[in-house]
């Protein structure tokens, strides 16, 4: 259990980033132009309107008054109130992190089913015609813009074949699941393609190592050599790739869910950084910050029960 000590230590070494995120985070929001209460009361607005709303939310205070503000709200389990849902911050983006939760963990678990194959095929038949083609359609995968590609997959499953819903997110678990299948395949396509890389690449070094010399020396079949062996002791490479792109697939959802329509935690950014609501920018970037922070966290407890000689 000593190798697992730096789970007591690490969220001690995570507060620093935290708070780094945090300034800024405050700092990047207040530096987009537009003033939140002008476009809150329109265009017709009268100064003394436009005053009164910037004392009531205190954006009249100087920056740094506002940051200690929010950190007392965040010490009280508080990130204000949006200014224009009307609602806390926290209670809104409860409401909208069940799509982006969803969109995540199905986009890790294609993304995982994808690559894993491919890079078994490519690894186990390396430098022939197999891993070339896996090796093309990796590069292809990395090359295309998420974007384009959701609506690529739009054009093709929904409005030329009609096996998949355009947009939206549905109200019963089945109906959740079939808004859920583009979305996350479009995710997948571009996240499998750098697993797959990394992994074919490590398959390629496990089935040289002294490990899987012994298996076949004993008398193994390869298929369990390659199963047993080689693909165990290439994890650790991938679940640290996993991890170190987080972040990317976090910040993929806020242009998926506005591809497909998602009501999550994406699309509510964007539209809170069009309307110039700070408090909600700032809630949903310090959670985008927390899980990504979490998902590094397990991503380390994980390599370390994957290999017993890895010490963190």
């Amino acid at each position: 259990m000593h190798r697992y000590r730096f789970v007591f230590r690490r969220p001690l070494q995570f507060l620093p980033v935290i708070a780094g995120i945090s300034i800024i985070t405050f700092v990047l929001v207040r530096l987009i132009p537009g003033d939140p209460a002008r476009v809150l009361l329109g265009t017709r607005a009268t100064p003394t309107a436009i005053a009164n709303i910037r004392a009531q939310y205190g954006l009249d205070e100087p920056i740094w008054l506002q940051y200690l503000y929010f950190l007392r709200n965040l010490a009280n389990g508080e990130m204000g109130k949006s200014i224009l849902y009307k609602i806390d911050v926290l209670k809104l983006i409860a409401t909208r992190i069940e799509p982006t939760i969803a969109l995540v963990i199905s986009s890790i678990v294609l993304s995982v089913v994808i690559a894993v194959p491919l890079a078994a095929i490519a690894a186990r038949n390396a430098g022939r015609a197999p891993d070339h083609a896996v090796r093309i359609i990796s590069t292809f995968g990395i090359g295309f813009p998420p974007f384009w590609l959701g609506l690529m997959l739009i054009i093709l499953f929904s409005v030329k074949l009609d096996l998949l819903p355009v947009s939206g997110y549905g109200s019963t678990i089945a109906d959740k699941l079939s808004h859920l299948i583009l979305p996350s395949l479009t995710i997948a396509l571009s996240l499998s393609a750098v697993l797959t890389r990394s992994l074919r690449t490590a398959m390629i070094e496990a089935l040289k190592s002294d490990v899987a010399t012994a298996a076949r020396a004993r008398g193994m079949p390869e298929r369990i050599v390659f199963w047993r062996h080689v693909v165990p002791n290439s994890l650790v490479p991938t679940i640290n790739l996993l991890a170190v792109n987080t972040g990317w697939l976090i910040g993929g959802t806020v242009v998926i869910e506005s591809v497909f329509a998602l009501p999550g935690m994406g699309q509510l950014l964007v539209r809170a950084i069009f309307s110039r609501d700070y408090m909600v920018v700032q809630g949903i970037a310090m959670v985008f910050a927390c899980a990504t922070v979490f998902v590094n966290f397990l991503a380390d407890i994980a390599t370390v029960a994957a290999d017993p000689r890895v010490k963190l």
